[in-house]
């Protein structure tokens, strides 16, 4: 290795998201359409004498350069499932673009980039089985952002199905840059026993037809997340009136909700008109990576 390698982190969205049951571990039973927006957050590494990890970007303090941090917990883990693979010394540097506690996956996306840079680094062949299994034992959403693609997750997220074609579609992303505690919105949930994602059309190739689909979805977080943070409902709703609108909804456990389009100008219109209105919040706009 002799150069710096540069991997996005792409935020993930949840078009869709139902929970259906609890395990006896406490994990819960999730299906979710999930898709990836071409906003991210990037990590790079290159050769050094020692390891060294700096975070900079808009929300790195937020996101942390400690122990805690995903990517670092991802180098250790990697390092342990594969010694020698990779060198000793590596700098490590993220750019922390994307909220933190955002229903993004951001911290997820980071260490799957970081596992991703790794298994590029060493000339010896890592299994892509092998190395989402150690994805998962970072975290429940880690494996999903290693793929970065358009798919159907169900189990606590490791069950894995790629979507064979997805329609050309255009996110705008709001935060109110309110951090949620996950754990904090799945305690207030109502019930945890909710009806399954309907079957995903195999032909999804047209944004009407998944705007179809998707009516008969829901984000189930939603109302719990709207108890903790108001302003999630209000975004909801401002977003579902913008021209061109697909569907407006929150994705993950919030705070981020989401407008879903078809069209690339009116997405960059929306994205405008609601920076206008919160100068304040977080507004991004971006195709849906396919």
């Amino acid at each position: 290795m002799a150069e710096r390698l540069i991997e996005a982190a792409p935020a993930k969205v949840n078009l869709a998201l139902h929970v259906t049951g609890r395990r006896a571990d406490g994990y819960h039973e999730l299906e979710s359409l999930i898709v990836f927006a071409d906003v991210a957050d990037e990590v790079a590494v290159a050769p050094a004498r020692a390891d060294s990890f700096h975070v900079g970007g808009p929300f790195a303090e937020a996101a942390g350069s400690g122990s805690s941090n995903l990517v670092l917990k991802a180098v250790a883990a990697f390092r342990e499932r594969w010694p020698g693979h990779v060198p000793d010394g590596l700098a490590f540097e993220l750019v922390k673009n994307l909220p933190v506690a955002a229903g993004l996956g951001g911290g997820s996306a980071d260490a799957a980039a970081a596992l991703r840079l790794l298994a590029r680094l060493g000339a010896g062949h890592i299994d892509a089985a092998e190395l989402a299994d150690l994805a998962l034992r970072l975290g429940a959403d880690v494996p999903v952002c290693l793929f970065s693609r358009p798919c159907e997750a169900r189990g606590i997220g490791e069950i894995i199905h790629r979507l064979p074609m997805f329609p050309a579609t255009h996110l705008v992303l709001v935060n109110p840059l309110v951090p949620v505690v996950t754990a904090d919105v799945f305690r207030r949930l109502e019930s945890r026993q909710n009806p399954p994602l309907p079957p995903v059309p195999s032909l999804l190739d047209r944004p009407a037809e998944l705007g179809l689909w998707l009516s008969e979805t829901r984000n189930d977080l939603e109302p719990a997340a709207f108890a903790l943070v108001p302003a999630i409902a209000e975004l909801v709703e401002q977003l579902g009136k913008q021209e061109g609108v697909i569907l407006s909804r929150m994705s993950g456990s919030g705070a981020t909700v989401f407008g879903l389009f078809g069209s690339e100008a009116q997405a960059h219109q929306a994205a405008h008109d609601l920076r206008e209105r919160w100068p304040s919040y977080w507004v991004a706009a971006a195709p849906v990576i396919v």
